[in-house]
């Protein structure tokens, strides 16, 4: 089954689903409805009986309206999880027909200056950013901005190809740990509340004096209600005792109030958290990158889920402050507050040293499932086999641009072996120069983050990609549009002097600038990336240029993009040939727009 009619299929089955959780939750209002008439009507009733058969009566009807209450609010995180999962198959038909600019865009994980995120359109609008992420959390996010803006290692590559191949595929664990993130995701402002919670030193539950008070309070202030019941105390010693329990009990709730706004209302996010932990613990997997990740929730005693599931407990109980008939009299009784902060201060003390790994081996658990959706949704993409005994592999086949739908796009090939190489491409305006150096740009980048490409076969040497395409001027750093690329150049000349393995992308170098000394440039610049041995691309209109190849015959390499003309119109067929272009298209464009020549 193609992945479009899977997603068609899943839709129609959770329309289903959906459509019958809410007809029971129809059931349950007029449940509970019929069940409080039935309470009001028999404790009328039976009070004239007795009270033995009355309060039994309300008992059991108190029993059945707070049971449907429960399975009502099972139900309605039944009815968000199926909404959840028909808008991620939506979502799905909506990206594959090119409907996915309004999905997170990124920018704010990029860096002011990067080597290439810019020029490939790795974040922002119809970014690769929004076709291939598919995470939840703010975790999630930040890790696949990472893997974009950075290239693995070449075993981590292997390990990210190994594990994607086992989660390609299991729809229904990938669109469960998408929809379980959806229902409260789990933001860097809660991983940051909670970290700086995790860092201070435990107030109550290291002091002795702290625990004499936990435990004498409660039996003294319970010891004294008790005494005043069977009339051991008289109301004229009790009630004062009452207003000094609530003064003490108020006086302690005051001290611990710092500590419950510092983790006030994440417990939502804590469940998302303890959902999806709990997912991910609950899979067998064999590949080693996924069983690592697994690892990374595992603890000494419990289960990462188990201890998260407990410290959402802990926050649940701390919210009985907001309920002040309930919290008042619990905590002049038994001190709950200080009850409370013990079980979280004995919490703390057992996990804060392992709970950030949690965090961050969740956003790898989501990015991996993103690349393991991106390699389902595309059977025709394949890895890339690397080449680490050489430097400067770069070979590919029918290598398509991942944003341009498949039906669209005109693939080409192309292969260069060793350093010290550079292929110059020469053609007309719009013949598909720029495209292609980002074709092969962000198939690099999706090659060295583990991820398949979109091309029937790719080899390459583990590289990290440098371009320089679109340079643009800075009015806050009084910055023009040729001195910027003039910074960009002298960074990577700089990287080349250091020897680093780098694949350079240049787009028209030196355009600032006048034609004669853009020319001079030029040649100087790849007379020096030579001397280096870089690796590089470089689209230019300078036929000129492309004469070093009979110079550098061994070095450099002549390729082009043409355009064929009829009638003054302009034909292109995108596919990239050896030599140089001997067709440009730049007056007619000119006469068409109403330059007379």
């Amino acid at each position: 089954m193609q992945p479009g009619q899977q997603y068609a299929q899943r839709i129609e089955q959770f329309s289903k689903e959906l459509t019958r959780l809410k007809k029971i939750s129809t059931l349950f209002a007029w449940s509970r409805l019929a069940v409080i008439m039935i309470l009001l009507a028999g404790g009328w009733f039976t009070w004239q009986q007795g009270l033995p058969i009355a309060l039994t009566t309300i008992s059991l009807l108190l029993f059945v309206f707070i049971r449907l209450v429960i399975l009502d609010t099972d139900n309605d995180h039944k009815i968000k999880h199926a909404n959840n999962l028909l808008l991620i198959n939506q979502t799905e038909l909506d990206i594959a027909a090119g409907k996915y600019t309004a999905l997170p865009h990124g920018m704010e994980f990029v860096p002011h200056i990067h080597d290439n995120a810019y020029d490939l359109d790795l974040f922002g609008r119809a970014s690769l950013f929004q076709y291939i992420n598919r995470t939840r959390s703010f975790q999630g996010n930040a890790t696949m901005s990472e893997w974009l803006l950075h290239p693995s290692t070449a075993d981590m590559i292997m390990q990210r190809q190994e594990a994607i191949r086992e989660l390609s595929g299991n729809t229904a664990f990938s669109q469960h740990l998408q929809a379980l993130g959806m229902e409260k995701p789990v933001t860097m402002q809660t991983e940051k509340k909670l970290n700086q919670w995790l860092q201070k030193e435990n107030v109550f539950y290291n002091k002795p004096l702290w625990k004499i008070i936990r435990y004498l309070y409660p039996l003294i202030a319970a010891g004294c209600v008790v005494l005043f019941m069977y009339d051991v105390i008289t109301a004229s010693l009790f009630y004062p005792l009452l207003l000094l329990f609530f003064i003490f009990s108020g006086a302690i709730s005051k001290k611990i109030t710092p500590e419950y706004n510092q983790i006030n209302k994440i417990e939502p996010e804590i469940n998302t958290l303890y959902n999806s932990v709990a997912w991910i613990e609950s899979q067998k997997w064999q590949s080693i990158y996924l069983t690592r990740i697994q690892e990374q929730f595992a603890t000494s005693n419990v289960t990462a889920s188990s201890a998260i599931k407990k410290f959402r407990k802990i926050l649940d109980r701390f919210d009985v402050r907001l309920n002040f008939l309930l919290f008042i009299p619990l905590n002049m009784l038994f001190l709950w507050d200080l009850q409370i902060v013990f079980q979280l201060e004995s919490w703390r003390h057992l996990f804060s040293k392992v709970m950030s790994g949690w965090f961050s081996a969740l956003g790898e658990a989501e990015a991996i499932n993103s690349l393991a959706i991106a390699t389902y949704n595309h059977p025709g993409w394949v890895f890339a086999a690397l080449d680490t005994k050489n430097q400067g592999t770069l070979s590919v086949k029918d290598i398509g641009h991942p944003l341009i739908s498949a039906d669209k796009c005109v693939r080409n090939s192309f292969s260069t072996q060793n350093i010290g190489q550079i292929a110059l491409i020469t053609g007309s305006n719009m013949a598909g120069k720029s495209t292609f150096l980002r074709t092969i740009g962000v198939n690099i980048i999706l090659a060295m983050m583990g991820s398949p490409v979109f091309a029937s076969s790719m080899t390459l040497s583990p590289v990290r990609v440098i371009s320089s395409m679109r340079v643009t001027d800075n009015l806050e750093e009084s910055t023009s549009t040729f001195y910027a690329e003039l910074k960009k150049l002298k960074y990577i000349i700089e990287c080349c002097n250091r020897h680093e393995n780098v694949f350079l992308l240049l787009d028209e170098i030196l355009r600032g600038t006048n034609s004669l000394d853009r020319h001079t440039g030029s040649v100087a610049l790849l007379r020096q990336l030579l001397k280096q041995d870089a690796v590089a691309i470089l689209a230019t209109h300078d036929l000129e240029l492309a004469q070093l190849a009979g110079e550098f015959p061994a070095n450099i390499h002549n390729y082009h993009f043409d355009v064929s003309v009829q009638n003054e119109e302009l034909f292109f067929d995108y596919t990239l040939k050896d030599g140089i272009c001997q067709s440009m298209n730049a007056t007619i464009l000119m006469k068409k727009i109403g330059i007379d020549l």
